[in-house]
């Protein structure tokens, strides 16, 4: 038997989190799946965030495990003394499909590739996690859904810009494309406080029904409140700005702004959200690594927070639900979509880890 490689953090190809790689679609078998796009064409300010994918995936490789701790796959939150993610990398539901293709100059092009990327994945039956990139990709993105969905969007800024100058596909106007589409029912914009805000952007975007969040109702209401929001039997899609966190944790974003959220904030509601209604995908987008400090906090912090909401997007009923053809006879979901008693402390009993006190 070969001997296991003490695998470094600093050694070796870089895919997310040391994730199994495909190149094929049509041989895609996942639950999730990573996919970069690595556009910054619609950014008017500094660009750099077309380096993101990859930034993100070198500063996930912290979190893969090295060493004994190789054979542990998942991540422990010492907090609720529990692991997650163990059963998907364990089983190899992870895999990184790498970064849709980018025809720069031509931004329809690359949209449409986008399109089609995140169209495989869901054909697949995978879940997509997808790694921008400036704001602009969420349209693309969302539009490959076919099924009914809502969505909440964090951010300093409506991005709801009208489409003046011939300008349709910027950052300032995923928002306002994903709210034409057909399938995208309800829309929550939390975190928005940018002196930058149209008067007109947010009276366009509360016309439509939109609700519009910002920093200091949320510390007046909490999650639950943004949760309460949401229709409680339909999917949500989330896209997450890095510049919905406060301007000093995100160096390395063109468009931070003062007054935002702090860490465990966005990472609670995100939770929140995931405990009580089905996720069926997200982006994270806006980090741009050419303006980050030597250390890649940035990048880090992108990395962290996408694999702590995995973490809970996986234990809603709706997505084991979805995925039970993927998971072993003895499900941790009955047919009836309620959940079994778990074994042991420490492991359910399809081998995923079991939740302290259930």
């Amino acid at each position: 038997m070969a001997e296991d490689r003490l695998n470094l953090p600093f050694t070796g190809l870089v895919s997310f989190m040391r994730a199994p790689t495909c190149d094929d679609f049509d041989k895609l078998d996942a639950d999730i799946a990573i996919l970069g796009t690595p556009t910054d064409e619609g950014s008017p300010w500094k660009p750099g965030a077309r380096f993101a994918p990859r930034k993100i995936r070198e500063l996930s490789v912290k979190y893969a495990g090295y060493g004994p701790l190789q054979h542990q796959k998942g991540y422990y939150d010492i907090e609720e003394d529990r692991r997650y993610l163990e059963y998907e990398r364990q089983h190899h539901r992870i895999v990184d499909c790498g970064d849709s293709d980018i025809i720069y100059t031509n931004v329809r092009s690359t949209f449409d590739n986008i399109t089609r990327d995140v169209k495989r994945i869901l054909k697949a039956g995978a879940f997509p996690v997808v790694i921008g990139g400036d704001h602009a990709v969420t349209y693309p993105v969302v539009r490959a859904y076919e099924e009914r969905l809502n969505v909440v969007h964090f951010d300093a800024h409506m991005d709801y810009r009208p489409f003046v100058h011939g300008v349709q596909w910027a950052n300032g106007n995923p928002i306002r494309n994903v709210a034409q589409l057909k399938t995208c029912h309800h829309i929550i914009q939390v975190g928005i406080r940018s002196l930058r805000t149209s008067q007109a952007d947010v009276e366009d975007s509360r016309a439509r029904g939109n609700d519009i969040v910002t920093v200091p109702e949320f510390r007046r209401r909490g999650a639950k409140a943004i949760v309460d929001r949401l229709p409680k039997d339909e999917p949500v899609y989330v896209s997450i700005d890095i510049d919905v966190l406060d301007l000093p944790l995100v160096p390395g974003c063109a468009s931070s702004e003062v007054n935002g959220l702090s860490y465990d904030e966005l990472r609670q509601t995100l939770f929140a959200i995931a405990r009580a209604r089905e996720v069926i995908g997200f982006d994270l987008v806006e980090v741009n690594p050419m303006l980050d400090v030597a250390s890649h906090n940035t990048s880090q912090i992108a990395a962290q927070l996408i694999i702590e909401f995995l973490g809970r997007i996986v234990e809603h009923p709706g997505y084991r639900k979805r995925h039970r053809k993927k998971l072993p006879a003895r499900a941790a979901v009955a047919s009836n979509g309620a959940r079994r008693r778990p074994a042991a402390r420490g492991k359910a009993s399809d081998g995923r880890p079991a939740r302290v006190g259930a």
